[in-house]
C-alpha cells in the first residue's frame, strides 16, 4: 500500500506536469499562430498596397504612352494630310503641264508642217535660181565650184606666201639683232694676223757658190737631201736663195732647218745631211710640242694627253687660205668659250672642242678620211671626253650636231674663218667659187641672168617676168639658197637676191 501511494503520486504529478506542459504549449502555439496571422495579414496588406501602387503606376504609364501615341498618330495624320495635298497639287501641275505639252506639240507639228512647205518652196526657188544662173553664166555647178576653188586656192597661196615672207622678215630681223649683238661682243676681243699660204720655203744662202756644193758631185748631195727630208730642192738662177718645196709643212720645216744648218756649217755631204736632218727633226719635234703647250696656255685648257698636244702643235705649220691652223684653233676656242658664256652653254666643253676641232688636219695628208673624223678618232683614242669628241666630228656637220656646245663650235669655226681679214683665197679658187654660184642660179627655170657679187657673198638673179611671178621669185630665192647650202662649202653666208622687173611703154601720136 505504502508503495502504491508514491507511484500514484508520481503518476498524478506526471499527468499534471504533462497537462500543464500541454496547456502551456498550446497557449504558446496559439500566441505564435496569432502573431503569424497578424504578420501575414500585414504582409498581405502591404502586398496589396504595393500591387495597387504598381497597378496605379502602370495605369499612369499606359495613359502617358497612349497620349504620346495619340499625339504621334495625330502628327502622322497631319503629315499624311499635307502629303496628300502636295500630291494633289503635283497632279494638278502635271495635268496642266501635260495640257501645255499637248498644245506645244500641236504647235510644233503645225510649225514643222509649215517649215516643210517652206523648205520645199525654197528648194524649188534654189533650183530655179541655179538653173537660171547656169543659163546666164553658161557654167554648170561643178564648173563653177572648180573655178571658185581655184580662185580660193590662188588667194590662199598668195596669202600664205605673204605671211611666210612677213614671218621670215620678222624672224630674220630679230635674229640679226640678237646674233649681231652676241657676235660683236665676242669678235671685238679677237685679233690675229694673216700669214700667206704657201707650199714652198725660201732659204737664203751667203753666195751662189754654195749652190754647187748643195748639188754635190753628180747630184748626190741633193738626192740624199731629198731622200732624207721627202721634199724637193729647187736650185735655179734666182740669186742667193734655194727653194724647198713640199706639201707637208712639217717636212718642209725640217728640210729648211737642216739646209740652213748645213749651209752654216759648210760641210755638205750625204752623211752630214743625214745627221743634220735628224737634228732638225728633233728640233722641230720640240718646237711642235712647245707650240702645242703654248696653244693650251693661250686657250686656257689643261689636262690634255701629251700625244694630242704634239698633234695639235703640228698645226703650227699648217695653213688654210692663208690662215694658220693653230692660230685658227686657238681663236675658235676663244670664240666658242665666249659664245658659250653668252648663251649659257658649257664653257669648258666648248673651249676644248674649239681648240681641237681641226686636230685631224695635222694628219689628213697621211691618212684616209676627212679631217673631222680623223680628229675625232685621235681624240677618242686618247681619252678626250665624249662631248668634246662630238664637237670635233660634228663641226662640219658630217655628223648631225646633237648638243648646244657642238653648235657653238660650228659657229665659232665659221666666225674665225669668215671674219674680215681672216683668210685669203687664191685667184683660181675664187673664180671657181663664183662660177659655181652662177651655175647653180642659172640651173633653175625662168632665170635670165645671174651674177656673183661682193666677193661671192651675194648672188643676184634676174628672172624673166613673163615666166616667174612675185611669189615664184620668193620661192626661187629659197630654192637657190637651199641648193647652195647642199652643194657648196663656204665660210660665212651667201645672200640670194632675185630681181623681177616688168616694163611697159607706149607711144603717143
Amino acid at each position: 500500500m505504502d508503495a502504491v501511494i508514491p507511484v500514484a503520486v508520481g503518476v498524478i504529478a506526471f499527468v499534471l506536469g504533462a497537462g500543464l506542459t500541454y496547456f502551456m504549449a498550446r497557449q504558446g502555439a496559439n500566441s505564435v499562430t496569432q502573431r503569424a496571422r497578424d504578420e501575414a495579414r500585414i504582409m498581405v496588406e502591404e502586398a496589396e498596397n504595393r500591387a495597387r501602387k504598381v497597378e496605379l503606376d502602370a495605369n499612369q504609364q499606359l495613359l502617358a504612352k497612349r497620349e504620346e501615341l495619340e499625339a504621334e498618330a495625330k502628327e502622322r495624320r497631319s503629315e499624311l494630310s499635307r502629303a496628300e495635298r502636295r500630291l494633289e497639287q503635283r497632279e494638278e501641275a502635271l495635268e496642266r503641264r501635260s495640257e501645255n505639252l499637248e498644245r506645244s506639240e500641236q504647235s510644233v507639228r503645225a510649225r514643222s508642217e509649215n517649215l516643210d512647205r517652206t523648205e520645199s518652196e525654197i528648194e524649188q526657188i534654189r533650183t530655179d535660181a541655179r538653173n537660171e544662173l547656169e543659163r546666164v553664166a553658161g557654167l554648170t555647178v561643178e564648173e563653177a565650184r572648180a573655178e571658185l576653188l581655184e580662185h580660193l586656192d590662188s588667194e590662199l597661196r598668195e596669202e600664205s606666201n605673204r605671211r611666210v615672207r612677213a614671218m621670215e622678215a620678222s624672224t630674220r630681223n630679230e635674229a640679226d639683232v640678237r646674233s649681231r649683238k652676241i657676235l660683236a661682243t665676242v669678235m671685238q676681243r679677237i685679233t690675229s694676223e694673216v700669214t700667206a699660204e704657201t707650199t714652198v720655203t725660201v732659204v737664203p744662202i751667203p753666195s751662189d757658190d754654195i749652190k754647187g756644193r748643195i748639188i754635190g758631185r753628180e747630184g748626190r748631195n741633193i738626192r740624199a737631201f731629198e731622200s732624207a727630208t721627202g721634199c724637193d730642192l729647187i736650185i735655179d738662177d734666182t740669186p742667193e736663195v734655194v727653194t724647198v718645196s713640199g706639201f707637208d709643212p712639217v717636212r718642209r720645216e725640217i728640210a729648211r732647218t737642216a739646209l740652213a744648218r748645213l749651209i752654216q756649217d759648210g760641210r755638205i755631204q750625204p752623211t752630214r745631211i743625214e745627221e743634220a736632218v735628224e737634228k732638225a727633226r728633233s728640233e722641230v719635234d720640240k718646237l711642235i710640242e712647245a707650240a702645242g703647250q703654248q696653244a693650251l696656255v693661250d686657250a686656257e685648257v689643261t689636262n690634255v694627253h701629251p700625244e694630242i698636244v704634239k698633234t695639235l702643235g703640228r698645226l703650227r705649220y699648217r695653213y688654210s687660205y692663208g690662215q694658220n691652223q693653230l692660230r685658227h684653233c686657238i681663236e675658235t676656242s676663244w670664240l666658242a668659250a665666249a659664245l658659250a658664256h653668252e648663251i649659257g652653254a658649257n664653257v669648258e666643253i666648248a673651249r676644248l672642242g674649239g681648240l681641237l676641232h681641226d686636230l685631224g688636219k695635222a694628219v689628213d695628208r697621211e691618212m684616209e678620211g676627212t679631217h673631222a673624223r680623223l680628229g675625232a678618232d685621235i681624240a677618242r683614242r686618247f681619252g678626250v671626253p665624249r662631248e668634246v669628241v662630238h664637237c670635233i666630228e660634228a663641226h662640219h656637220e658630217e655628223v648631225l650636231p646633237e648638243t648646244v656646245e657642238s653648235l657653238v663650235v660650228i659657229c665659232a669655226d665659221a666666225m674665225s674663218g669668215s671674219r674680215p681679214g681672216a683668210r685669203r683665197e687664191s685667184a683660181e679658187e675664187y673664180i671657181k667659187r663664183l662660177e659655181a654660184l652662177e651655175a647653180i642660179a642659172n640651173s633653175f627655170d625662168g632665170v635670165e641672168q645671174s651674177f656673183a657679187v661682193q666677193a661671192g657673198r651675194e648672188v643676184r638673179i634676174i628672172v624673166k617676168p613673163d615666166r616667174v611671178d612675185d611669189l615664184g621669185a620668193s620661192r626661187l630665192a629659197r630654192d637657190v639658197s637651199r641648193q647652195i647650202e647642199e652643194t657648196m662649202q663656204y665660210p660665212g653666208e651667201i645672200k640670194v637676191t632675185v630681181v623681177r622687173e616688168t616694163r611697159a611703154s607706149a607711144v603717143a601720136h
